[in-house]
């Protein structure tokens, strides 16, 4: 049964990955989007540290970790989040539901394991009224681009593990910007389409070893180089005349675009932690992300991209992992913050973006499954400048299903 549902799951998932609108950001203008795929919500809970790995959990951010599964997981998860924008002179409120990630990982074996899924990498999502003077703009943009993956990782004895992902890139963008100027009786349109795809890999290493009886000292990272992805692209003009059911074309063409080719940049990650296992865990943690040419077929409108950093440290806690009379002693709280410097800059003005999360693991059945709840309270951006600042609050739900397939039968 299951079996069954995970395979409706993701057909299901695979149709609305390339429909949804995962995020409503005027940030998410440039490039690629906002990258909205922070692991699954056991680690976004943690502030998206992904340097714990175990025997039941997926680690989507770390290919070494399914090296250290023992039971088939599977996992999925989504969010709800509302955002308020407010700027010098105006302010508005957002929201957005998404299927956020998907993924199975199988053990083969003592050290050995398998993994696939999809996840929604980067998301554009936007609507913006721009008046001056005479002139007013309207810019609408949705779109983003999502992994498949497939993962493999060996754990070379019980302390040391290593694993690589291979992802397969897709999806597309599209930005459309209508100008209508006074005393003109029809304005334009400009629709500019870009569809990417290509490969790149992520490695992975991970480390655990006993300190003493009762603390293990965790060690990870993982490092994807920098590699091209292809773009075909589209632009079409068109004459608009504007009326209150919508826009009429009153003609278009469609422009020659030369396709393209742009870097995703390489990323590095690197962190440590300590816990008393079944009990507690801290740690914290660094990603670094190159800069890249990740301004795609869109004006750039005086945006400059420099390398990124990631600042990350959280945990968990689980009064009593063993308990057989209490059901929120056996369940896991876990918290976190992190910041980011996104490494786009707007009139000379750094965008960065700071979450401080909280979650709970609720077990459910009869394995090691669990049912995982997560709220995140964020800010992104600045007034500074004449930009804007985003505080948005995410609910995110996520699902841990523990199955055990290759069992060896002892009855024939």
């Amino acid at each position: 049964m299951i079996k069954r549902f995970l395979v409706i799951v993701a057909i299901l998932f695979t149709a609305l990955t390339s429909a949804q609108e995962n995020v409503a950001s005027p940030y998410s203008y440039y490039g690629l989007g906002l990258t909205n795929f922070k692991g699954t919500v056991e680690n976004r809970s943690m502030g998206g540290l992904s340097i714990f790995s175990d025997s039941i959990h997926l680690n989507l951010r770390n290919p070494a970790s399914y090296g250290r599964l023992r039971l088939t997981t599977y996992s999925l998860g989504a969010s709800h989040e509302r955002t308020n924008l407010q700027s010098d002179s105006a302010e508005s409120d957002a929201k957005i539901s998404s299927l956020d990630y998907l993924g199975i990982g199988i053990p083969v074996g003592n050290n050995l394991g398998f993994g696939l899924g999809v996840v929604p990498y980067t998301s554009v999502g936007y609507r913006i009224l721009d008046i001056q003077d005479d002139v007013s703009r309207r810019l609408t943009g949705r779109g983003g681009m999502n992994k498949v993956f497939l993962t493999t990782g060996y754990q070379i004895n019980k302390n040391f593990s290593v694993g690589v992902d291979a992802h397969y890139n897709f999806g597309n963008f599209q930005n459309r910007r209508i100008v209508v100027r006074e005393e003109i009786q029809y304005g334009t349109r400009d629709i500019r389409r870009s569809d990417i795809q290509g490969f790149n890999f992520n490695f992975g290493i991970d480390y655990q070893a006993m300190l003493s009886e009762n603390l293990r000292l965790h060690v990870a990272g993982t490092y994807a180089p920098e590699v091209n992805l292809s773009s075909e692209n589209k632009r079409e003009l068109a004459t608009v005349a504007l009326l209150s059911t919508g826009e009429a074309v009153v003609e278009a063409r469609n422009l020659e675009v030369a396709d393209t080719d742009f870097a995703l940049p390489e990323q590095y990650t690197f962190g440590a932690g300590i816990g008393d296992p079944r009990k507690w865990f801290i740690g914290g943690e660094y990603n670094g992300i190159g800069k890249s040419s990740f301004l795609i077929n869109a004006s750039t409108d005086g945006a400059v991209y420099k390398d990124a950093s990631q600042y990350k440290i959280g945990g968990y806690f689980i009064p009593r992992f063993n308990s057989y009379t209490s059901y929120f002693g056996r369940s896991v709280y876990r918290a976190g913050f992190r910041y980011e410097e996104t490494g786009l800059h707007l009139n000379n003005e750094s965008i960065d973006e700071f979450g401080i999360s909280f979650g709970v693991g609720l077990p459910v059945g009869a394995q090691f499954s669990n049912l995982n709840l997560g709220i995140e309270y964020g800010q992104r951006g600045t007034t500074d400048s004449g930009l804007i600042q985003e505080n948005y609050f995410k609910v995110s739900i996520g699902l841990s299903l523990n199955d055990k397939w290759f069992e060896r039968r002892r009855f024939n």
